[in-house]
């Protein structure tokens, strides 16, 4: 079941949010909450949330992949890909198959009902994506700059060993 969104509510804006001199990882949230609330509502009609949306595009994306492998993608916890592998397999969206390399693994893929799901909700991600793209100055460098900080996270997260 997906929830059912309420009408999103006007963030803090630009001005606001430098008068309070809001911290980096604090704005890097509200920034993720928002991009969440804009996804989540051009995806209503397909039942799918933003992240499921996005997990669908790992998968299609990826053809089959191991839970560990979405893990990595999902930046999550294993128990969290267990969690959403076997929703989208209620929902016939998925199948699991043994993985060859490693008997105790399994492979994770859409099947035609998930493919025709995400197909369906990609079709209503794209215009909400050009629109936010067409904001934007210059996507290039903003995209330079979202890689940095993400290097900068994982770095953080798993720092090298000493």
């Amino acid at each position: 079941m997906v929830r059912v969104r309420s009408t999103s509510v006007q963030g803090p804006t630009a001005a606001e949010i430098r008068a309070e001199g809001v911290d980096l990882l604090f704005l890097v949230w509200l920034i993720s909450r928002a991009t969440t609330d804009v996804i989540d509502t051009a995806l209503g009609p397909s039942q799918l949330t933003a992240d499921e949306y996005a997990i669908y595009s790992i998968l299609s994306a990826a053809g089959s992949i191991t839970p560990t492998e979405l893990a990595r993608w999902m930046a999550t916890a294993p128990t969290t890909v267990s969690s959403y592998v076997k929703r989208f397999e209620v929902r016939g969206h998925v199948t699991r198959t043994p993985n060859p390399d490693d008997r105790r693994s399994y492979h994770i893929s859409l099947t035609g009902a998930g493919r025709q799901a995400h197909r369906r909700a990609a079709l209503l991600f794209k215009p909400a994506r050009d629109r936010v793209e067409q904001a934007l100055a210059d996507r290039g460098e903003i995209a330079e700059a979202l890689l940095s900080l993400h290097t900068a996270l994982d770095q953080v997260r798993h720092p090298p060993a000493p």
